[in-house]
């Protein structure tokens, strides 16, 4: 007599289980970033206009080439590049040195965390207002009469948003300061599942607190570290909210962003087809970015 297969039929079971639960989480992915892509892709290959739909027709990659070719969009793609090269490193390594402090067992250290992690609860709009405010110029300015307190007057008052040279760095300062707290939380939350156990064993090794920092410490933050970096860079391509309300795009293109110059194509030049191709190449430049970070991260760990 044959034995019966119970294990084929519960293997099936649990497969369709697992199909339902992933379901809500599939149709999210399709309806809000596939199909929206597949949207994005096809309108970047017409000619569409806001104002004369009706003259729609097919140009194949010419939007593409016009965008690449366009030096006020070389010059947001820059500024994209440089924000995030400053923010993603000096943000999370602000972040560790927080998350390092706040770790502490002292009384009073929730009223710091809680701090420390307000600026993220605000709107990014609140927030750009309230540092449009302290960039004010002049000596009247809570950053410039901070400068000239500390220097005895010898930093001359700037006008911090309309200096080619200052309102990119002012617009990074700021939006260090809003986003810190989410990665502070994420690396704390990453320093509490640390097991003391880890630290018993290098302290009986007589390692010291740098030691234990080098081989316990960042050796165990490695995937919140990862995580926090990877999503930290998609924050700062996708930087617009504060150039739109403290700078809009200005002075002479120094703060504009891919972000920036797709919204001003659709509501200022009407240009529906250009910036859905700046949208995609937005996007493909995140994904290279995104897949040089993890292959890096990769290859350190096969090292490691």
């Amino acid at each position: 007599m044959k034995p019966v297969n119970r294990r084929r039929p519960r293997l099936r079971g649990e497969g369709v289980t697992a199909a339902l639960f992933a379901a809500p989480a599939l149709a999210g992915l399709l309806l809000f970033v596939a199909v929206p892509f597949g949207l994005a892709l096809g309108l970047s290959l017409t000619n569409l206009r806001m104002g004369s739909p009706l003259q729609t027709r097919f140009v194949g990659w010419q939007q593409y080439a016009r965008v690449l070719a366009d030096p006020t969009f070389q010059r947001a793609m820059l500024n994209n590049a440089l924000f995030a090269a400053v923010v993603v490193p000096v943000q999370t390594t602000l972040a560790l040195l927080l998350a390092l402090a706040v770790n502490q067992r002292l009384r009073g250290m929730v009223v710091f965390r809680a701090l420390f992690f307000m600026p993220v609860v605000f709107p990014m709009a609140l927030v750009a207002l309230v540092w449009e405010l302290i960039y004010a110029p002049g000596p009247n300015g809570p950053l410039n009469a901070l400068l000239g307190l500390v220097t005895f007057g010898g930093v001359a008052p700037q006008d911090f948003l309309h200096d080619r040279l200052l309102a990119l760095p002012a617009i990074m300062l700021m939006s260090i300061w809003q986003g810190v707290g989410f990665q502070m939380v994420v690396l704390l939350a990453g320093l509490q599942s640390i097991p003391n156990e880890l630290y018993e064993a290098a302290a009986t090794e007589r390692a010291g607190r740098w030691s234990q920092f080098r081989h316990v410490t960042l050796p165990q933050l490695r995937n919140p570290l990862v995580f926090t970096a990877l999503v930290t860079t998609v924050l700062a391509f996708r930087v617009f909210d504060q150039v739109q309300i403290m700078t809009r795009g200005g002075p002479l293109d120094a703060t504009t962003t891919i972000m920036f110059e797709a919204v001003q194509a659709v509501f200022e030049r009407q240009q529906v087809a250009q910036a859905a191709a700046m949208t995609v190449v937005f996007f493909f430049l995140v994904l290279m970015v995104t897949l040089v970070q993890r292959a890096a991260v990769r290859q350190e760990r096969e090292v490691a």
